[in-house]
């Protein structure tokens, strides 16, 4: 019988990291979320349909704040937040100013130098303003 599985999305959802799905698979198709297999093999989540199993670890920022947590079941709904927090353990001994100072530096950095472009088209002389 196959190991239970369950969308990254879903699983977000129900761990109650994100308010809604869409929210959470945003953040997944947006490629923010990478992902260790038990395994070994480590990626980097594109999609929200891809699945994650118990004893798989993921990393993301949600909120300025840096998460490291390793999953422990996948769950049946999206219960209270105990039930929530069953479903993962949070990995590394550093405190949490540790955790949101790392994310914090991952997040203020300046983003790179692109050309500067006019703030609007030219607009063709027969359009009437």
């Amino acid at each position: 019988m196959p190991e239970p599985a369950c969308r990254i999305d879903v699983w977000l959802w129900r761990a109650r990291f994100f308010k809604t799905r869409a929210l959470a698979a945003a953040v997944a198709d947006a490629g923010r979320i990478r992902v260790t297999r038990r395994e070994g093999t480590a990626s980097r989540i594109d999609k929200a349909s891809r699945t994650v199993r118990s004893g798989d670890s993921l990393i993301f920022v949600h909120t300025g704040r840096l998460y490291a947590i390793k999953v422990q079941a996948v769950g049946e709904r999206r219960g209270p937040p105990s039930e929530a927090q069953a479903l993962y353990e949070v990995l590394g001994d550093e405190s949490a100013s540790a955790i949101d100072n790392a994310a914090s530096s991952l997040t203020n950095t300046p983003a790179p130098a692109r050309a500067l472009s006019p703030p609007f088209a030219p607009v063709s002389p027969r359009v009437k303003r």
